[in-house]
């Protein structure tokens, strides 16, 4: 049986949970005063940031959840994720509308393989 690794713990929730090679986490901007281009960089980079932390890499990516205050903003959603996921290694992505908290225009839910765990 795998342990259960948790980063960045509070009582309401880990930033990272990591189980079986595999690593579960949500990423939202951490300026919400930019619009939805602005944030959805911001995110990509912070995923980017986590995947470092864990040891992987965009290669490594399984599923990507994304939640969009505005489904209007996927042409912005869809330039910035073209140029910053990489030719082979897409991860499954499913996209839809969703009511965020005030300020946030995108919310993505990441899963990914953790490397040296497969």
């Amino acid at each position: 049986m795998s342990d259960i690794q948790r980063y960045g713990q509070s009582k309401r929730w880990s930033d990272v949970v990591v189980h079986a090679g595999v690593a579960y986490w949500v990423e939202v901007a951490e300026d919400p005063s930019q619009d939805t281009q602005g944030q959805v960089q911001q995110v990509l980079a912070q995923i980017d940031a986590t995947l470092a932390q864990i040891g992987s890499g965009r290669d490594r990516l399984l599923q990507i959840l994304v939640y969009l205050s505005d489904l209007a903003a996927a042409p912005a959603l869809n330039a910035a994720w073209d140029a910053w996921v990489l030719n082979g290694h897409a991860p499954v992505r499913a996209c839809v509308q969703a009511g965020l908290s005030p300020g946030y225009r995108v919310e993505m839910v990441v899963t990914a393989a953790v490397n040296g765990s497969d």
